[in-house]
């Protein structure tokens, strides 16, 4: 039986808390003074017998004891959620499906697959968020997302999750048309640390393909460089300098056909990393979510 000292306020703090890791950002999306959530994270604590957090000077952390409230906490208040929509629901409200978002499937892929769900569901809404795969994959597993697609099985964040491969996704390195180095479709490798280059940001599953393929090569990336997973930033950028681009394959494939961008075979990858979607199992999927797998699946038929 749930401890009756603990209450739905308690649960909400600590999500909110833990996903913020600061009092200060938690209280302000919580709408309520920092002392206030300190007194409800204390109660939470004092109620569970148990310190949820390690607190350093540059903010606060889940240590284990943390880690395990998350991943029942955040099931069951989706799980109220859920029921409460379900209600909705019956009464005419609009389903929803909360969809996160990698880089990999932005340009075509997502697009394509929320367009056939609306052209088969017209009831049904979708909310995307784009971040890493940590981000996303961390609000997953909090229940505050539905879905997360996108190239991901080398995140060590999956973990607990379910993850369906649907096709491969290579990245490839381009330039603008007309580049010093677009004359040869497979330049010298040591000519490559001569210009900027755009790239996925530290930590990011992306990154970790292009600093192995630096160190198999002995490549040195110059000071400059522009590191975002911004594929419109990136784009505007490579196409008005001579900056490299390691990008997605699908999200420069438009470019490329039409003459703008240009592939430079470097043998950065050649299958690719495995696009998927990846769900929460702790949690029962609503029929809205079960439709939009559906079209992501047909979708990916054409992929592969």
């Amino acid at each position: 039986m749930l401890n009756p000292r603990i209450k739905l306020r308690h649960l909400q703090a600590f999500l909110e808390l833990a996903k913020r890791r600061s009092f200060v950002r938690a209280a302000e999306s919580l709408a309520i003074t920092q002392p206030a959530l300190s007194k409800t994270i204390r109660e939470l604590e004092d109620n569970l017998g148990a310190s949820l957090f390690d607190r350093t000077p540059q903010g606060v952390s889940l240590n284990q004891a943390g880690l395990t409230l998350l991943r029942h906490a955040g099931p069951a208040l989706r799980a109220l959620e859920e029921g409460i929509t379900a209600i909705g629901d019956g009464h005419g409200r609009e389903r929803r499906v909360r969809v996160g978002a990698l880089s990999t499937v932005e340009s075509r892929f997502l697009p394509l697959a929320i367009e056939r769900l609306h052209g088969r569901h017209t009831d049904i809404g979708v909310r995307v968020v784009d971040g890493p795969s940590a981000y996303l994959l961390s609000r997953l597993r909090a229940g505050e997302l539905d879905l997360v697609v996108g190239r991901m099985t080398e995140a060590r964040e999956i973990r607990d999750l379910t993850f369906e491969h649907l096709y491969y996704e290579p990245l490839v390195v381009v330039v603008r048309a007309g580049h010093a180095l677009s004359s040869s479709r497979t330049p010298p490798l040591q000519r490559l640390g001569e210009f900027p280059w755009v790239l996925p940001p530290p930590q990011t599953t992306l990154r970790q393909q292009v600093d192995s393929f630096c160190v198999r090569h002995a490549l040195v990336l110059p000071g400059r460089v522009l590191e975002t997973l911004s594929l419109a930033v990136s784009r505007r950028y490579v196409l008005d300098s001579d900056a490299l681009w390691v990008a997605p394959r699908e999200a420069v494939s438009e470019d490329v056909a039409a003459g703008r961008l240009a592939v430079l075979e470097v043998g950065l990858e050649r299958q690719g990393g495995s696009v998927g979607l990846c769900i929460n199992a702790s949690l029962r999927p609503s029929l809205a979510l079960e439709a939009f797998c559906e079209m992501l699946r047909e979708v990916a038929a054409a992929y592969r």
